[in-house]
C-alpha cells in the first residue's frame, strides 16, 4: 500500500482520537460548576505528575468526579458500539443492538434485589456486582433457549433474547412496585442509565474488558467479514459459523453485561455508533471496531454533558438522552441517501 494510502486509512481514526481527547477536556469543565478547559488541563497534568492540591476545590471536581465520570462514559459508549457492531454481524442484522440479548435487564434484576434486599454489604461494589451477576444468568438463559440441537441460530437467540427480556422487565419492575418506594427511585434512575457510580477503583474493569474484547474481536475480523455476507458464504470459506456465533454473543454479553453492571442501561449507542463509522470507514472490522469505539465514546461523553447540564444542578437519566438524540439521528441516518 502506498503512503497516500496509509495515511488516508489511518486519518478517521487519528481524527475521532482527537475529537475524543478535546471532547474529554470540554466536557470534564462543564456542569453545575463551569471550568475553564485550561484549568481542567492543569488539574489533569499536576496530578499526571504527582503535584496535588487538596485544599482547591476545583482540583477536587474535576479529578475525584468528573474525570472518572467521563472516563467512564467513554469506556461504557466504546463498549456498547463494539458490541452492537460484532452483534449486527453475527445476527446479519443492522438493527441488532446489545441490549436485545436480555442483558440489560437481567442487570436490572439484579440491581433490584440487591437495593432491596442486600443493601450495602459489599460497599461500593454490591449494586454493580448484583447487577453484573443478574446480566451473565440473563445471557445464559437466554443462549440457552436461543440454541436448538448444538446449533446457535442468529434470529432464534435474537427472539429468546427480545422474550425474556420482557420478562425480566417485568419481574424487575413487580419488585419495585412491591418493594420500598425510596429504594424504588434510585433503582428507577439506575435502570434508565447513569455514570453516578464512577469512582477511579471502577474504571478497572471496564477498561481491561474493552482492551481485551477489542483485542479478542479485531483478531476474528475476517470471520465477522464472512458472516456479513450469510452464513453460506462464511461456510464456503471455511468459518465454523455455529461456534463463532457462540462465541460472539459470548463475549458482546460479558462487555454489555460489565458496562450495564456500571452504568445502568443505555440504550442507542450500540445500535447508531457502527453504522455512523461504517459511513467513515466502510465495514471491513479491521476497521469497524476500533472506529466504532472512538464514535461510542464520543457519542456517550457528549450524551452525559447534556445529562449534567440540561436541567443543572440535578442530573437527567442518561438512558433518556441517548433515546432521545439517538433515536432522531438514527431516523437521519436511515433516511440519508448515502
Amino acid at each position: 500500500m502506498s503512503a497516500t494510502g496509509r495515511r488516508a486509512r489511518v486519518l478517521p481514526f487519528a481524527l475521532l482520537a482527537i475529537v475524543l481527547a478535546v471532547s474529554i477536556v470540554l466536557a470534564v469543565g462543564l456542569g453545575s460548576t463551569r471550568i475553564a478547559a485550561g484549568d481542567v488541563m492543569r488539574t489533569i497534568a499536576a496530578h499526571a505528575v504527582g503535584r496535588t492540591h487538596p485544599a482547591d476545590m476545583n482540583d477536587a471536581i474535576v479529578w475525584m468526579i468528573r474525570v472518572p465520570r467521563v472516563l467512564l462514559g467513554a469506556l461504557v459508549g466504546a463498549a456498547l458500539a463494539v458490541a452492537g457492531a460484532v452483534l449486527q454481524a453475527a445476527t446479519s442484522n443492522r438493527l441488532a443492538d446489545p441490549h436485545l440479548l436480555g442483558v440489560s435487564a437481567g442487570a436490572s434484576v439484579g440491581a433490584v434485589a440487591a437495593t432491596l434486599w442486600i443493601g450495602a454489604a459489599w460497599g461500593v461494589l454490591t449494586l454493580p456486582v448484583c447487577a453484573f451477576a443478574g446480566a451473565l444468568a440473563a445471557t445464559a438463559l437466554v443462549i440457552a433457549c436461543g440454541a436448538r440441537g448444538g446449533r446457535v441460530d442468529a434470529q432464534r437467540l435474537l427472539l429468546a433474547g427480545v422474550a425474556i427480556s420482557f420478562v425480566l422487565m417485568a419481574l424487575a419492575n413487580l419488585l419495585l412496585y412491591l418493594g420500598d418506594q425510596r429504594a424504588a427511585s434510585s433503582v428507577l434512575f439506575w435502570m434508565l442509565g447513569g455514570l453516578g457510580l464512577a469512582r477511579w477503583n471502577l474504571l478497572d474493569v471496564p477498561a481491561a474488558l474493552v482492551g481485551i474484547s477489542l483485542i479478542l474481536l479485531i483478531g476474528r475480523r475476517r470471520e465477522l467479514d464472512a458472516l456479513m455476507s450469510g452464513d453460506v458464504v462464511a461456510v464456503t470459506l471455511g468459518v465454523n459459523v455455529t461456534r463463532l456465533r457462540r462465541e460472539l454473543f459470548v463475549v458482546c454479553s460479558l462487555l454489555t453485561a460489565g458496562m450495564v453492571a456500571v452504568s445502568g442501561a443505555i440504550g442507542f449507542v450500540g445500535l447508531v455508533a457502527p453504522h455512523a463509522a461504517r459511513r467513515l470507514v466502510g465495514a471491513g472490522h479491521a476497521r469497524l471496531l476500533p472506529t466504532s469505539a472512538l464514535v461510542g465514546a464520543i457519542m456517550l461523553v457528549w450524551a452525559d454533558v447534556a445529562a449534567r447540564t440540561l436541567i443543572s444542578p440535578d442530573d437527567l437519566p442518561i438512558g433518556v438522552v441517548t433515546g432521545l438524540f439517538g433515536g432522531i439521528f438514527f431516523v437521519w441516518l436511515v433516511r440519508s441517501p448515502h
